[in-house]
C-alpha cells in the first residue's frame, strides 16, 4: 500500500559508490515527486542509428560500445512544487518513458523521446514548461506482489498500438557497471527555444532487483523513431526512490 509514510527499502549492496550518488545535490527543488515500483527494460542499440535523432548538442552516451535505449514504467506519487503539498490526484499516476543516455560536453543525462501518462493536464504542462514530449492516453502500472503489469493506449498527440510490459521482480542486487550507467543519472535533457535545456534530477541511489521479464510489447519504442529492438535486453526492477528535480535552464556543449 503507497501511503505518507512510504519509505525506500534499505540498499542491497553494503558499500554505496560515488558514482551512484547524486554529485551536485539539488539545494532548491522546483519540484518533488517519488518514483515507485520502476521496470527497467534495456537494449543495445548501434550509437549511430540513436545519435541521428537527437538534437544538436547532444551526443549518444555508450557503455560496452553500444548506446542504450530503455523502455521504463513506474508510479509517479506525490508531486509537490517546491515546498508545498503533494498535489491531489493530479500528483499521483502512472508513467511509461522511452529514453536513452547522453551527455553535452562533460555533463551525462538522460533524453527522453516519450513519456506516457493517464493524466492530459499534467502531459499538458509538462510539455510547456519542461519542453518534454509527454503524451497522453490510457496508461496503467501496477503492481500485485512482485508482479509488475504495464498497459499503455496512447492517444494524445498521436495515436500508438496498444502495448503491455510484464515483470517479475525478484532478489535485491547489487549494481554492476552496467546497472550503474544506466540507472544513475543526475539531470534530463529537453529542447529549448534555441538550444538545449538542463535540469538537475536528485535522489538516494537505486535500490535494484533482479527481473524477469515475461512478457513486453516494443511499439513505443518504434513510435520514437527507432528500429525495432533486437537481442536480449536487460532487465532490472526497484521499489523506488525519492526526487528532487531543479529548474530547468539553459545550456550549452560548449
Amino acid at each position: 500500500m503507497l501511503d505518507a509514510e512510504w519509505t525506500v527499502r534499505p540498499y542491497a549492496a553494503p558499500v554505496i559508490r560515488d558514482a551512484e550518488r547524486c554529485p551536485d545535490p539539488v539545494r532548491s527543488a522546483v519540484m518533488r515527486q517519488r518514483w515507485l515500483d520502476l521496470a527497467y527494460v534495456h537494449w543495445r542499440y548501434d550509437p549511430a542509428v540513436v545519435q541521428a535523432l537527437l538534437p544538436e548538442g547532444l551526443e549518444v552516451d555508450t557503455f560496452d560500445g553500444a548506446a542504450w535505449v530503455g523502455l521504463i514504467p513506474f508510479s509517479m506519487r506525490g508531486i509537490g512544487l517546491a515546498r508545498g503539498p503533494a498535489v491531489p490526484y493530479l500528483g499521483s499516476f502512472a508513467e511509461v518513458n522511452v529514453r536513452t543516455y547522453v551527455r553535452a560536453g562533460d555533463r551525462p543525462g538522460v533524453w527522453f523521446f516519450s513519456l506516457d501518462v493517464d493524466r492530459m493536464l499534467p502531459a499538458a504542462t509538462a510539455r510547456l514548461t519542461y519542453r518534454l514530449p509527454y503524451c497522453w492516453g490510457r496508461t496503467s502500472h501496477r503492481r500485485t506482489g512482485d508482479t509488475l503489469t504495464t498497459v499503455v493506449r496512447r492517444r494524445w498527440p498521436d495515436r500508438v498500438a496498444d502495448s503491455e510490459l510484464v515483470i517479475e521482480m525478484g532478489d535485491p542486487v547489487v549494481a554492476d557497471d552496467l546497472d550503474v550507467f544506466l540507472t544513475a543519472r543526475w539531470g534530463l535533457y529537453s529542447r529549448a527555444r534555441r538550444g538545449l535545456r538542463y535540469a538537475a534530477v536528485d535522489h538516494e541511489p537505486w535500490p535494484l532487483r533482479t527481473a524477469r521479464l515475461t512478457a513486453v510489447d516494443e511499439s513505443l519504442v518504434v513510435a520514437s523513431g527507432l528500429p525495432a529492438p533486437s537481442g536480449t535486453p536487460h532487465v532490472r526492477a526497484s521499489d523506488g526512490v525519492s526526487v528532487r528535480i531543479g529548474r530547468p535552464r539553459r545550456t550549452s556543449a560548449h
